[in-house]
This record gives structure tokens, C-alpha cells and sequence, in this order.
């Protein structure tokens, strides 16, 4: 089995939905069911069905956290410093538009491009991994090839 590389935060947020899941989310659709049973013939009971699909859905991702949490690994940022690794939270600005942007580099997990949280199997963290402030990168993308440089690093 692989470990999952994991920022704690990321971990913390995990942990978090699974809680919110097991606590929360399942009483309530167990209830859901319970009331939906109550309403008589259940093959044609659209709320009965709709709330066993959700409960399929919720035991899912409550399987899938699990799985996740029992393999990661927790990397421990703040103790890093230099070049872009795991973890690391880097300023970039397109060299074309002059546009800015911040990413952290984190596990597949955790990744979240609209929160700025990059997976670390994309492209462009892996051109960034390595690299030191000042060093300019080329990523292909779907929008074709950009340029970018690095502004700053840091670990949180």
C-alpha cells in the first residue's frame, strides 16, 4: 500500500469530513430513511430511493477517508525551508500576463486548485519542484505552454 503524502492541515480537513460524516451526515439520512419507509410502498417512493442513494454515496466517501487517512503520510511543512518541495506554499507570476498567484503544493488528497492547493502530480508542480526564487519554469497546459516565475517560497 502507498502512502499518501499529506499536509497537516490537509490531514486536519479529512479528519474533519469524516467526523462530520459518521456524526452527522449518517444519523441523518439514516432518520431520512426511516420516514421515507413510514410512507408506505417503497417502489414507488422517490424519497425513499433518493435518501438510499445518498447513504450509498455518504458510506462511500466514508470508505474512501479511511482508506485515505490509515495511508498517509504527514509531512511536517514547517520544519522545510529552501528550494519547492512538498509542502511548499510558492508566489508565482506569469511571465505573458503579469498575472500573481500562490499555490501550496500538497497530496492528491488534499488538492484544491480554486482554494490554491496543487497537486503535487500536475504539471506544473512538478516543473516547480526544485526550484529556487528567481527561477523561471515552463508548464504545458491545456491552454497551451506558459511561463512562469518564482517570486517567493515559503513552509508553513
Amino acid at each position: 500500500m502507498d502512502k499518501i503524502p499529506m499536509t497537516r492541515s490537509g490531514y486536519a480537513a479529512l479528519e474533519r469530513e469524516l467526523g462530520d460524516l459518521k456524526s452527522k451526515e449518517r444519523p441523518a439520512i439514516i432518520r431520512q430513511i426511516a420516514e421515507a419507509r413510514e410512507h408506505g410502498d417503497l417502489s414507488e417512493n422517490a424519497e425513499y430511493h433518493a435518501a438510499r442513494e445518498k447513504q450509498g454515496f455518504i458510506e462511500g466517501r466514508i470508505k474512501e477517508l479511511e482508506s485515505i487517512l490509515s495511508r498517509a503520510e504527514v509531512i511536517d511543512t514547517s520544519k522545510l525551508n529552501g528550494s519547492v518541495k512538498f509542502g511548499a506554499v510558492v508566489n508565482l507570476v506569469d511571465e505573458d500576463t503579469d498575472e500573481e498567484r500562490t499555490y501550496q503544493i500538497v497530496g492528491e488528497a488534499e488538492a484544491d486548485i480554486e482554494r490554491g492547493l496543487l497537486n503535487i502530480r500536475s504539471p506544473l508542480a512538478k516543473a516547480l519542484i526544485g526550484k529556487d526564487v528567481g527561477d523561471s519554469v515552463e508548464v504545458t497546459t491545456p491552454g497551451g505552454q506558459r511561463s512562469y516565475e518564482i517570486l517567493a517560497i515559503r513552509y508553513e
